[in-house]
């Protein structure tokens, strides 16, 4: 069963915005008191989070679709709905975030590193918050915007100081146990090791962390055997120490063209040839191991190789590795440029950048796109002639209509907003007014202006007395 995963796809869907309330405050006395619809809560985020305690994807492999929860509407009484919760999820340390077709989004490196996969919707305006002194009864609220959805990798690339490389069975596993306090699955065959192991090693007063990448034999770049799995693990490394076995059974391999297989492998996938390298020869405590180790340390220093002949079983030559990794390290730590605080770079909107575009396409047909036009659409009810009125009204103060008659548009033409996917197509119309006749002026109601029943009732009833008064003074008795 699969305990370790460094690579997954998700899928990803942020919360809804709740939808606005359309609502007229009623009490006794005073029937018509005023709009009081709430705003609709925010959708919530769906956040990628670092967690030093998780180390796999694996949570992921099984549950790979991953959404938060929604705002919920307003209400009457001028109540807000609650906005959605967002859901974080904790990656490990060194994930890096990519979209379908590769692009690095994020690189999450560093306890609480976060990075928002998708972004809810806000929640849609109620009937209270959009009255003003033009508009001073909507009888429509905005809906709530649609959160974000889609699909994003994760890969795993470990963070370590010091990566372990070279043909399964060299003793990578062993060194790392004696030198850290790991403790990796070990034996006598190849692919014993089927994930990267990490360990913490002391030498002196530096503290760095060492890797066991597995898998890698001749071809393993172009994806044979694991290689291409986990050779991703090196990325991040700082020192690179090639792991000789002087002891092997077979008999067409020997230390120095191990070594050519490994270095071209590393070539083959690029981007290490910066990583300073170590040889360690392993072991030496086998007598055949020991003369095959002191044969071939002259060709390998005469590479430019530091070398060191070690044995994990007898711990000879430990000391001086671990002290000499150290050094390697510290340097490493010591050339990377200083981390500076993040530089808040404000970029204004520039003065003749109206936010939209109008594009004539070659049917003929005039598409809108921009992040207000194509907002303001979703959060419409079109089933509400003056909900569509208020975005005609939007519309047309943003400059659409004006620039749809630069473009050259024609009275009947259609006109898309939005993405060819998911657009709103109309027959554009010049200055269109929208919205029942019964209300006058775009979003007000008549209704507020009539007098209330109780007051209307009495001033039926004197009238019917005046009516009876004068029919009174009138008669004339025989």
């Amino acid at each position: 069963m699969t305990t370790f995963v460094d690579r997954v796809e998700l899928h990803v869907a942020a919360g809804n915005g709740g939808h606005g309330c359309a609502s007229v405050h009623r009490e006794k006395f005073k029937p018509l008191g005023g709009p009081d619809g709430g705003n609709g809560g925010r959708g919530g985020d769906v956040i990628l989070t670092v967690d030093q305690s998780v180390t796999t994807l694996l949570e992921y492999h099984h549950s790979p679709h991953r959404k938060a929860t929604n705002g919920k509407p307003g209400e009457g009484g001028n109540r807000s709905g609650k906005d959605g919760q967002d859901l974080v999820l904790p990656v490990p340390d060194g994930t890096v975030v990519l979209d379908r077709q590769g692009n690095v989004l994020a690189d999450l490196v560093g306890h609480g590193t976060s990075f928002v996969a998708a972004q809810g919707g806000r929640g849609g305006l109620g009937n209270a918050a959009l009255a003003s002194a033009r508009r001073k009864a909507p009888g429509f609220a905005l809906l709530g915007v649609p959160g974000d959805t889609g699909d994003i990798v994760l890969e795993l690339k470990t963070v370590a100081d010091v990566a372990l490389v070279g043909y399964p069975s060299a003793g990578k596993s062993s060194l790392i146990s004696v030198l850290s306090a790991a403790k990796p699955k070990i034996a006598d065959y190849p692919f014993t090791t089927l994930v990267p192991n990490l360990g913490v090693v002391t030498a002196g007063e530096t503290v760095y962390t060492i890797a066991d990448v597995p898998g890698l034999i001749p071809g393993a770049s172009q994806g044979k055997g694991l290689g291409l799995e986990f050779l991703r693990h090196v990325e991040r490394c700082s020192v690179l120490v090639h792991v000789l076995d002087t002891a092997t059974l077979e008999s067409d391999r020997d230390p120095v063209s191990d070594l050519d297989i490994i270095e071209e492998e590393l070539t083959q996938y690029g981007g290490l040839g910066d990583r300073p390298r170590i040889v360690v020869l392993n072991k030496i405590d086998v007598p055949d191991g020991k003369d095959l180790a002191e044969m071939v340390r002259p060709d390998l220093e005469a590479r430019g190789y530091r070398v060191f002949e070690v044995s994990a079983v007898a711990h000879t030559g430990l000391k001086e590795l671990s002290f000499a990794l150290a050094d390697l390290v510290g340097r490493a730590r010591a050339a990377r440029p200083r981390e500076e605080a993040t530089r808040i770079v404000i970029r204004p909107k520039a003065v003749d950048d109206a936010g939209f575009t109008v594009v004539r396409e070659e049917d003929g047909l005039f598409r809108v796109r921009g992040e207000k036009p194509e907002r303001w659409v979703r959060q419409t009810d079109f089933s509400n002639d003056e909900a569509v009125g208020y975005l005609a009204d939007r519309l047309n103060r943003l400059g659409v209509e004006e620039e749809l008659m630069k473009a050259g548009a024609r009275s009947g033409d259609g006109v898309a907003i939005g993405p060819e996917d998911n657009a709103v197509v109309f027959d554009w119309e010049p200055t269109v007014m929208a919205g029942a006749e019964m209300l006058g002026r775009r979003g007000e109601d008549h209704r507020f202006e009539a007098p209330r029943p109780a007051v209307q009732r009495r001033r039926d009833r004197q009238a019917e007395r005046d009516e009876l008064q004068k029919e009174y003074d009138d008669f004339e008795p025989f």
